[in-house]
């Protein structure tokens, strides 16, 4: 597997966010979380704001929607750049045409799961998936403690990706930092979104080469 560090702008100044892309450079993605205040109990920002982002960085964008109805909203946002869009399978009326009409529009489609829902109910969707995203926190607040209890899920569905013998990255998020990605690298999973582990370093872009060496070195353990 080879590791990637996406670093959440929700912990990030969100009066500087220029600054703060050009401050994580070396990162893999950019990771906008968009809540709408039903789906999550919070609100946050839109299309508007990753038209601008998708200007001002070369780092691409990674939308995780945490929005009520994304099979409406979810096109919209490759439209104003994102290079992946992530949809809940919770809020999704129609997953499987959702994450096909992502990709017809150039986008990695990818499916979010709360730490409540399994993995298990929606194995045959995962070829019609460029990444799944296991949440270890509950959707919607940034610096939450990371959930031991989501491991056995993380390693669950790592087995089933390989059953299947598919190039699906595995991204978690939530509680991300230098004390939990290397228990999460060597439970199967690859892509990481690190908020508060990035933004409330003094450095944010060495904070991502220290994620990125404790996860590959997990990984290669």
């Amino acid at each position: 597997m080879s590791v990637q560090i996406s670093p959440s702008i929700l912990s990030a100044d969100f009066a500087r966010l220029a600054d703060e892309a050009k401050a994580v450079e070396g990162a893999d993605w950019l990771h906008v979380d968009v809540m709408d205040n039903h789906f999550v109990p919070n609100l946050t920002l839109g299309v508007p704001i990753v038209e601008s982002l998708s200007r001002a960085t070369d780092i691409p964008l990674d939308c995780h929607l945490m929005i009520q109805d994304p099979d409406r909203w979810a096109p919209a946002y490759v439209e104003a750049g994102a290079g992946s869009v992530t949809f809940h399978v919770e809020a999704a009326a129609a997953p499987v045409r959702l994450a096909r009409e992502i990709r017809a529009k150039g986008a990695r489609a990818s499916m979010a799961l709360r730490p409540a829902t399994p993995i298990e109910p929606y194995e045959d969707l995962l070829p019609e998936l460029d990444m799944l995203l296991i949440m270890t926190v509950e959707p919607g607040f940034g610096g939450q403690a990371f959930l031991d209890i989501m491991l056995p899920k993380i390693r669950r569905t790592r087995r089933l990706i390989d059953k299947h013998g598919l190039e699906l990255w595995l991204q978690i998020d939530g509680g991300v930092s230098a004390q939990t990605i290397e228990r999460c690298a060597e439970a199967g999973a690859d892509v990481f979104v690190a908020g508060s582990a990035v933004y409330g370093a003094d450095d944010p872009a060495a904070a991502v080469r220290g994620l990125r060496e404790l996860a590959s070195a997990a990984c290669a353990h």
